[in-house]
């Protein structure tokens, strides 16, 4: 597979006479539409997408039609929902833009969603709470669910509930060669066990089915302390997680705020620890479990109590617009004095960090144990996962200095495997070492070469 190629007006016309939606080549300028580097473009807007091709998909067959046009001419093949896992420019092959494929149909008696490939996790949780149903979702709702479960998909419901890939009841691919094959537990299992957690480089995921839990509330919510408090705060949540049990998931984040209208007055500017607590059970046994967080320090702000799981997003309340974000993430075996002690100097208050976001999430609990059968899903040896979030520009190089930093005096303390979700790009062979056990990426390995044996699918960052 070639990395690019020259295609002929004729070539893409003839691509646009099989497809239902648009097609838009490289230096197409459409009047009144995007071109085809704004329809797929990524959430980060340090990234900047230049394809040969962007066919935004409407049916299915579309995606076939785009998939066999690639092949044929020795272009590689990406999907596109919301952008939010694309952390390197794309500037070859087609990119299938899945928008179009969005929609979620509940059958409340199986409590099974039906999802489309383009569709955001809101659609989810708001189809599924009309039947008194939740799914397993991340922590952001604007995101897209395929791509985030493919990875695995670590959320607030983590720790009680398992990662999202381990509901999965099956999915609909389009496959190299153009056919469309049903992957589940009886039907091409190899596919199936590679779809949840091996991220890519298998097919185009067309639909999913999703396995919902029963929850209507949940127990939760986020405690905000000012910067004085935020050592012992932090200090305090990891001596209390030692102890907390499976089905309460938490994160701590501090926070550098800026000084803009977006941010709450009473934050603006300030530097603050944000404990973030979901717990979906009894009202009164959270209010129980949360005491001993609420009692570390006073807060700036305490929003933990009871709500709908239609409001699962406000918990980490993460930025939906797009913007200049850079992401680092890493798996840690565990969280100890001595661990803090170089956090508060590298990423605390008063460091001087680059970063607008240094979070750290418990997981574990259920999210430790596979499915039965098996899954892709790597991560699932590390007790927390480390976000370092920069959204200022100028200081890039800083963040990348930083986050090089960390990975290095952060060894003794790092886990065997790191989600690739959280795992930043370039996804090189010594990054992707750390996404999957050897047996696990051997094994993924093998379901490539089966399924994609000319690597049509290119799926690293």
């Amino acid at each position: 597979m070639t990395a690019s190629t020259t295609l002929s007006p004729t070539d893409v016309a003839a691509l646009r006479d099989r497809v239902t939606g648009r097609v838009l080549a490289r230096g197409d300028l459409p009047d009144g539409g995007p071109t085809a580097a704004e329809a797929v473009a990524a959430h980060s807007t340090l990234v900047a997408h230049d394809p040969d091709v962007a066919v935004l998909a409407e049916t299915e067959a579309d995606v076939v039609e785009a998939v066999r046009f690639a092949a044929h001419h020795g272009l590689r093949v990406r999907s596109h929902a919301t952008g939010h896992g694309q952390s390197s420019p794309i500037t070859d092959g087609v990119v299938l833009g899945t928008s179009g494929l969005a929609g979620v149909e509940v059958d409340p008696a199986s409590r099974v969603a039906h999802i489309g490939a383009g569709t955001r996790w809101s659609a989810v949780v708001d189809a599924a709470a009309e039947h008194g149903l939740a799914p397993v979702t991340g922590s952001s709702t604007s995101v897209g669910v395929v791509g985030y479960t493919l990875g695995g998909g670590y959320g607030p419901l983590t720790r009680s509930h398992g990662l999202t890939s381990d509901r999965v009841r099956g999915f609909r691919v389009v496959l190299a060669d153009g056919s469309v094959v049903e992957a589940g537990p009886d039907s091409e299992p190899d596919l199936f066990w590679a779809l949840r957690g091996g991220k890519g480089g298998l097919g185009v995921v067309t639909r999913l089915d999703l396995e919902l839990v029963p929850l209507r509330t949940l127990y939760a919510g986020s405690l905000t302390f000012d910067a004085p408090h935020v050592e012992e705060v932090l200090r305090g949540w990891a001596a209390w997680t030692a102890t907390a049990p499976d089905d309460v998931t938490t994160s701590v984040a501090v926070l550098a705020l800026p000084d803009l209208p977006f941010v709450p007055e009473h934050l603006r500017g300030r530097t603050v620890l944000a404990l973030r607590f979901a717990y979906p059970g009894d009202p009164a046994e959270g209010e129980r479990l949360a005491a001993p967080l609420r009692a570390l320090a006073p807060a700036l702000a305490d929003t933990v109590g009871e709500l709908p799981v239609t409001a699962v997003a406000t918990i980490h309340a993460d930025p939906e617009d797009a913007g200049p974000s850079w992401v680092y993430g890493a798996g840690l075996r565990e969280v100890d004095g001595e661990f803090l002690d170089r956090f508060l100097a590298e990423l605390g208050p008063g460091s001087g960090s680059p970063f607008v976001a240094a979070e750290l999430r418990h997981v574990g609990g259920a999210g430790a144990r596979d499915v039965e059968g098996g899954s892709a899903a790597g991560g699932r040896t590390a007790g927390f996962l480390l976000s370092l979030v920069g959204v200022n520009p100028p200081r890039l190089p800083a963040m990348v200095a930083a986050a090089a930093s960390f990975a290095q005096w952060s060894q003794p303390w790092a886990a065997t495997e790191t989600n690739i979700n959280f795992l930043p790009g370039p996804w090189t062979d010594d990054a992707l070492a750390r996404a999957w056990s050897p047996e696990t990426a051997a094994r993924l390995a093998s379901v490539r070469a089966a399924y994609d044996p000319t690597g049509l699918f290119a799926w690293r960052v």
